[in-house]
């Protein structure tokens, strides 16, 4: 595959025709109110940032913009979704000259909903994912993605151990390397080390590049690991 086919989505931004209330969610949260001009990764990009700072509003905005189910899936899952902002409306994106092979939404809250309804499709279908754990069923969606796909996930490592975090993170090696790009909303210290990787920081002050070491996941889990009895105690007993 030509190196230029990638990226396959190449910018993502407000559209200067839409109209903005900035009172109205989600232009209420900062980073969405200041998104500006996003330009993912052609392999791998990063969003990162507190609970709230708007990173999974805009991956699923981005998710339905491309015309996938906000609650997760390929473009082929045709039942009733979940109310989501109207982000996705206001969105300007700039695809690629070449369009992916496959695309998929993972989103960790909703693909239970997902499996049910691959369930209920009848007969002749692939063995229910219901009946693995949580984390086997999450690595075998992992494992089930083609090659030239653009592939957007939310928190993946919700359900995986920090052992299938390190296989989740083989995986997507593997697919950039067979002409995937991803865009992953995550908290994972293991899987913000891939190398290849853009990291976005959603925070008050907005949208910003930032470093792996620079993150506040990689700093506060190595702070924890290297001196977690004083930090326990700091914790819990309040000193």
């Amino acid at each position: 595959m030509p190196l230029s086919a990638k990226p396959y989505l190449r910018s993502v931004a407000i559209d200067p025709q839409a109209q903005i209330d900035p009172a109205s969610y989600p232009f209420t949260i900062p980073a969405v109110r200041a998104l500006g001009v996003l330009e993912p990764h052609p392999d791998v990009t990063f969003f990162v940032g507190e609970n709230g700072a708007g990173k999974s509003t805009v991956l699923e905005a981005i998710a339905v913009a491309l015309g996938m189910p906000a609650e997760g899936g390929t473009r082929n899952v045709h039942r009733a979704q979940q109310d989501v902002s109207p982000l996705h409306r206001m969105l300007k994106l700039v695809k690629g000259w070449k369009m992916p092979r496959a695309a998929y939404f993972l989103r960790a809250e909703s693909l239970f909903n997902v499996f049910t309804y691959i369930d209920q499709l009848g007969p002749g279908g692939p063995p229910s994912l219901h009946l693995k754990s949580h984390g086997e069923a999450f690595l075998e969606v992992l494992q089930d993605f083609r090659r030239d796909g653009l592939y957007l996930l939310d928190e993946p490592e919700a359900a995986l151990s920090p052992n299938r975090q390190l296989a989740a993170l083989a995986l997507i090696d593997k697919l950039v390397k067979d002409g995937c790009q991803f865009i992953i909303a995550t908290h994972s210290p293991i899987l913000l080390a891939y190398p290849r990787a853009r990291i976005l920081s959603f925070g008050a002050d907005g949208i910003r590049d930032v470093a792996y070491e620079d993150t506040e996941h990689y700093a506060i889990t190595r702070d924890f690991l290297n001196h977690y009895p004083r930090r326990l105690q700091q914790l819990l007993d309040g000193d």
